[in-house]
């Protein structure tokens, strides 16, 4: 029972850390990444659709991306989704492939960005401290209805804190990973 609850936990935490690498992986560098648009959600055909399954991202140059719809008709679309989005990009458009430059960011923005990331970074330490606290609470219901014994608590409530801090601290390292690549010039 106490296995079953940390193995819940230990897949709920990685899903934590997931989140927040994709999460990340949206977050504007110096340079250009397909990452940062594949999530982009298009209006296609009246439905929201995201970018990577509308065309194919690629980053030739290490300050370019070219986007290339499969559907021709959907380089519109997709225009309009980029200057829409909060990622203050201006997509030029030559009728086959749109294609985004990437400026370099100011230093003030750089410090914006990691701001951001630190946040998101609590965000998924929260997560995981939520989580912590949720099969806590199962384990101390396991032993209050008789299931299994106060040793069987502790030992438990133990071996969960040792797999929040390993949790915690992979964060932790996803996040400064992000800030150094966020600084990087």
């Amino acid at each position: 029972m106490v296995k079953d609850a940390l193995a819940e936990a230990e897949t709920r935490m990685r899903g934590a850390v997931r989140s927040l690498e994709d999460d990340l992986a949206t977050i504007r560098t110096g340079r250009a990444s397909p990452a940062l648009v594949e999530r982009l959600l298009v209006e296609y055909y009246g439905t929201p659709t995201p970018l990577m399954q509308l065309a194919t991202i690629s980053a030739p140059e290490p300050r370019l991306l070219t986007i290339r719809p499969f559907d021709p008709a959907s380089l519109k679309d997709i225009e309009r989704a980029i200057s829409t989005s909060d990622l203050s990009l201006t997509p030029n458009n030559d009728g086959k492939i749109i294609r985004l430059n990437i400026p370099p960011l100011t230093e003030e923005r750089r410090h914006d960005l990691v701001r951001v990331v630190r946040s998101r970074v609590e965000e998924s330490r929260i997560a995981v401290r939520n989580v912590r606290r949720d099969v806590q609470n199962d384990i101390r219901d396991f032993e209050r209805e008789k299931m299994i014994s106060q040793d069987e608590l502790k030992r438990g409530e133990s071996d969960l804190q040792k797999v929040t801090d390993r949790y915690i601290e992979e964060l932790t390292e996803v996040g400064q990973r992000k800030e150094t690549e966020v600084l990087e010039i």
